[in-house]
Parts: C-alpha cells; sequence; structure tokens
C-alpha cells in the first residue's frame, strides 16, 4: 500500500541560515545522493530515506549547501526508481512520506536545501494511466496521454518508425489487445517499462503542474528534472534517417531530443516556483549538441540550472578543458545563467577511474572543478576517492541496459555500489547486513571512518576544499576567470586575490613564477615554482 500525507504549509523550504541568500544556486556546491546506495536504515540491504536522514549531518560536516536525491517514488524497480508508478508516493523499499517530510525538516535545521528528482519524460508501464489504457484498448482516450500508434506493414507487424531505444533494440513495444489479437505500438525511449508521455496532451500538462505543487508543498528546495531534453517529439515522429546504437548520454542530433517545444514547458513550471517562496529552482538534466543549446533552457523564465555534461566529457587535457570552460561560461553568460559543473553522477564512470590516472588526477580534477565559477555537483562517495567497480558478477546486475544483447556495457552498476563509512562490518557500515550489490574490500580504507582526521585523505581535502570555497570573497559565484600564462599542459587563472594553477601532465613542471601563497594542494608539493605532475594548487595572492 502507498501511503499518502498531508504537506506541510508552501513556503517552508527555507533553511535557517539560507534567508538572507537570495541565489544561492548560483555558487551551491549540491550533493547527490543515489538513495539505494547511500545508507540502510533498516537492515535489508537497500539504501532508504531513514538511513540518510541518520547521516545528513555527516553532509552538514562536509560542507555542502543542498542534497539532490534520485528518485524514491513508488515503482516496480525496473530502471531503479526511473519508472515511477506513483509520483506522489514513497516506494516501500525507501519508506513512507512521514520519513520523506522528516528528512525534509530535519535537513533545513541543519541549513541544507532539498532536490528531488522529477521524471516526466515517461511513467512506470504499472502507472494507473497507462495499465487504464492498455485495458481499455485501441481508441481509448487515454491512450492519448502516451504514444500509441498502429504499426506498419500489411497487419501492423512493423514499428511506426525507426526510433532506437536508448537501452538497446526499437523504441516501440507491440501492444495486445483485450481480446488477445496483437495490438498497436507504444513508444519508449527507454526501457519498454518506461513508456513515454505524449506532452502534447494538455492533462500531462495538469497532473505534473499538480506533481510540483505537491511537492512543493512538502517543502523541496527544487527539482532535477529527468530527461529535461526529451519530453517534447518532432511532429509526425518522423524517422531518424540513420542506424546505429544510440550512446545512453550523448549529444546527437534527433527527432525525439531537446525539441524547441520543451521550453514552453519550462516556462509554466517557472511561474509555479516562483508563487514558492525561498528561491526553489529548476535544474535540467539535459544532454544537448552544444552549450548554446543548453543556455537555452536557462532563460530568465525558465529554468536556473542545467547539468554541464560537455564539461564532465572533457578529457584531462588542459587545452580541452580551458576550451570547454570559456565554452560554459561564454554560452550563459548571454542568459545571466550560472554555469554548474559536474564531474561524476550516477549514470556515467566515477572520475578517478574516467580520467585514467588513479586518485591523484581525481583530487585534481576536484580541485579545479570547486575553483570555477559557479555551482558545482558532487556526486556521492567522490569525496571518498572510490573507483568505479568493474568486476561486479553478472548476476548482481540491475543496469537495464546490461540485459540488451545490442545494447550498453552495463557500467552504470559500477557506479552505484554503496558507499563505506566504516572500516568494518558487511556492508562498511552502509547497513547492519550485506548490500544490493557488493562492495571491494580496498574500500575498508576508503571509508569515512578511516579518512576523518587524516589530513593526507580525499574526505579531509574535499571538507578544506568547500570551507575555503565558502569562506573566500573570490570563489563561488561568478562569470569569468582570468587566465594566466602558463606552461603546456598547465592551466592557471586568477579570480580577484585566488589562482588556480592545474598540472595536466605526468611530469612536474615549473611556472614562470611562484602565485601567491598555497590555500590548499591536492596533493605534495613544495610551495614554490614547481608545480608536480596531475596536482592542482589553490593560491592566494
Amino acid at each position: 500500500m502507498t501511503q499518502h500525507l498531508a504537506a506541510p504549509a508552501p513556503g517552508t523550504a527555507v533553511p535557517a541560515d539560507s534567508t538572507d541568500r537570495p541565489g544561492w544556486w548560483r555558487d551551491a556546491v549540491i550533493y547527490q545522493v543515489y538513495p539505494r546506495s547511500f545508507a540502510d536504515g533498516n537492515g535489508d540491504g537497500m539504501g532508504d530515506l531513514p538511513g540518510i536522514r541518520r547521516r545528513l549531518p555527516y553532509l552538514a560536516e562536509l560542507g555542502v549547501d543542498a542534497v539532490w536525491l534520485s528518485p524514491f517514488y513508488a515503482s516496480p524497480q525496473a530502471d531503479a526508481g526511473y519508472d515511477v508508478a506513483d509520483y506522489r508516493a514513497i516506494d516501500p523499499m525507501f519508506g513512507d512520506l512521514h520519513d520523506a517530510d522528516a528528512l525534509i525538516r530535519d535537513a533545513h535545521t541543519l541549513g541544507l536545501r532539498v532536490i528531488v528528482d522529477l521524471v516526466p519524460n515517461h511513467s512506470s508501464d504499472q502507472h494507473d494511466w497507462f495499465r487504464q489504457a492498455l485495458r481499455e484498448g485501441p481508441g481509448s482516450p487515454l491512450r492519448e496521454r502516451y504514444h500509441f500508434r498502429p504499426g506498419k506493414g500489411g497487419h501492423g507487424e512493423e514499428p511506426p518508425n525507426d526510433w532506437e531505444s536508448i537501452f538497446g533494440g526499437p523504441a516501440w513495444t507491440r501492444t495486445e489487445n483485450p481480446d488477445g489479437t496483437p495490438g498497436e505500438w507504444y513508444l519508449h525511449l527507454f526501457a519498454p517499462e518506461q513508456p513515454d508521455f505524449n506532452w502534447d496532451h494538455p492533462a500531462v500538462h495538469d497532473e505534473f503542474r499538480s506533481v510540483l505543487r505537491f511537492w512543493l508543498d512538502m517543502g523541496v528546495d527544487g527539482f532535477r528534472i529527468d530527461v529535461a531534453h526529451g519530453m517534447v517529439k518532432a511532429p509526425g515522429l518522423p524517422d531518424m534517417g540513420h542506424g546505429g546504437q544510440l550512446k545512453l548520454l550523448g549529444n546527437q542530433v534527433l527527432p525525439f531530443f531537446d525539441q524547441d517545444g520543451v521550453h514552453e514547458i519550462y516556462r509554466s513550471w517557472r511561474r509555479i516556483l516562483e508563487e514558492y517562496g525561498g528561491d526553489r529552482i529548476g535544474v535540467a538534466e539535459a544532454w544537448t549538441p552544444s552549450a548554446d543549446r543548453t543556455a537555452l533552457y536557462l532563460r530568465p523564465d525558465e529554468l536556473h540550472q542545467a547539468f554541464n555534461f560537455h564539461y564532465l566529457g572533457a578529457p584531462w587535457d588542459a587545452a580541452e578543458l580551458r576550451a570547454v570552460i570559456d565554452e560554459s561560461l561564454d554560452s550563459l553568460r548571454p542568459v545571466g545563467a550560472a554555469t554548474t559543473w559536474v564531474l561524476s553522477n550516477h549514470d556515467v564512470v566515477r572520475h578517478r577511474t574516467r580520467l585514467d590516472g588513479g586518485l591523484p588526477r581525481a583530487r585534481a580534477a576536484s580541485l579545479l572543478m570547486l575553483a570555477l565559477p559557479g555551482s558545482a555537483y558532487v556526486y556521492q562517495g567522490e569525496e571518498l576517492g572510490l573507483p568505479e567497480v568493474t568486476d561486479l558478477p553478472d548476476e548482481v546486475r540491475q543496469d537495464p541496459s546490461f540485459f540488451k544483447s545490442d545494447g550498453q556495457d552495463g557500467l552504470r552498476d559500477g557506479c552505484r555500489v554503496p558507499i563505506p563509512w566504516t572500516a568494518t562490518g558487511p556492508s562498511y557500515g552502509f547497513g547492519t547486513g550485506d548490500s544490493w550489490l557488493p562492495q571491494p574490500a580496498e574500500w575498508a580504507g576508503l571509508s569515512v571512518e578511516e579518512q576523518t582526521g587524516d589530513p593526507d585523505s580525499t574526505l579531509e581535502l574535499y571538507r578544506g576544499a568547500l570551507r575555503i570555497r565558502r569562506e573566500h570573497p573570490d570563489l563561488g559565484a561568478g562569470d569569468a576567470v582570468t587566465w594566466l600564462d602558463a606552461p603546456e599542459g598547465v592551466l592557471a587563472f586568477r579570480r580577484g586575490g585566488f589562482v588556480c594553477t592545474a598540472n595536466t601532465t605526468a611530469e612536474p613542471v615549473t611556472l614562470p613564477q611562484t602565485p601567491g601563497t598555497v590555500l590548499l594542494a591536492s596533493g605534495p608539493c613544495a610551495g614554490d615554482a614547481v608545480l608536480p605532475a596531475d596536482t592542482t594548487i589553490w593560491w592566494s595572492v
């Protein structure tokens, strides 16, 4: 049974220490919690809301400004909760609405804002709308809320067009009529259990405006919008006209992504957000072909932030990083939006592994990211220096793309392994028993317990960086950097009385001069003009 709870009155979302911070998101550090892998409060091996609630003091001590929670809604879990059956209920595996209410209240008491995931591109095939549409058969008005179409071919045996699922295979599944005969097809850009909504239908708009208000009344401070670029499809659902496997996360030009019609949706949502006090925000997960296209989501009457996937995809190379930093800042400056920076999340290989340079390079990349003007996103466990888990047994994998023979490689499971809190125990403090994905034995040494108080640990590096970022007058918000002359392979920029230098090469490099006094370094350094390999240093000048 799903449980519903009367929500508190609007206007309760502003943390006590943030009421004097209009535009708080412009320099916020936002920590992503993947609920099933953060903390297990009841010992069943799966993370949950009570577990998250008990660990909120850790996040406040870390120094982040907000917590983004990946989906916890009622769901059959065909795609880790991104297949939502009820947008106003908590899945029992995570708790109930009382737990969500308590978590939001505790977070605000600690000065943390709370952002929740919203999944508007598709529902679960167990959503009441979709189940009733199947029962009623062709011609049912409820089918107009999704994309049902007759098939091609003499007997409708072929999909309506050539669109492919992001998870592999056709983006269409054929239904069975109530009398047992083959029926229409329905569109799902992701798994068959995730039918796409038809955003040309007014009932879909009305439903999601209602869902927004429900959670805003609960006190949340914003929404991370899943597949924000995907809700509107090109008129007539035209063929792609080309073959080849789509990437799970990419920037291809496609007839079902980044259509201009999405912007009217966000203008409508922005008006709702502004009805509520406390600077509630919308954050777009928008994979677009260019930074300029991303900027369109951030015009003053649309959303507040968008993930900077162009930066996330950049290699550890000074020239390429400088180019994407400039492009990011330049594209958002005309719309007055703050740039975001991100290195890892629940959909990509952890950056310690992805950047192919081990922990020193990951630490250097983190300090570089946190020095840039704007807002930064931190994925749970990156502050511990966790690597990707690349040797999970096939039998424990749960990523739906792994089970498609022509789909992705399934490595999203590798970044979702539960994080370690202690050096001992069956799941290193994640819970009281085994965790839903097995943790490597070496993670005992990367646990919060082992790293706390060790000045050389990655956890203390993050704590120090976030403290300096909050206290230094020239860090945080902004829309520009001043590039300094530097040797090849080195990034060097100034922001007022702050300088950041990052050596992306595998050898020490001598700077033209010592920039100032060392504030923080990602690795051992002498404080002189020699910048060690794969090292970022913050300087006070």
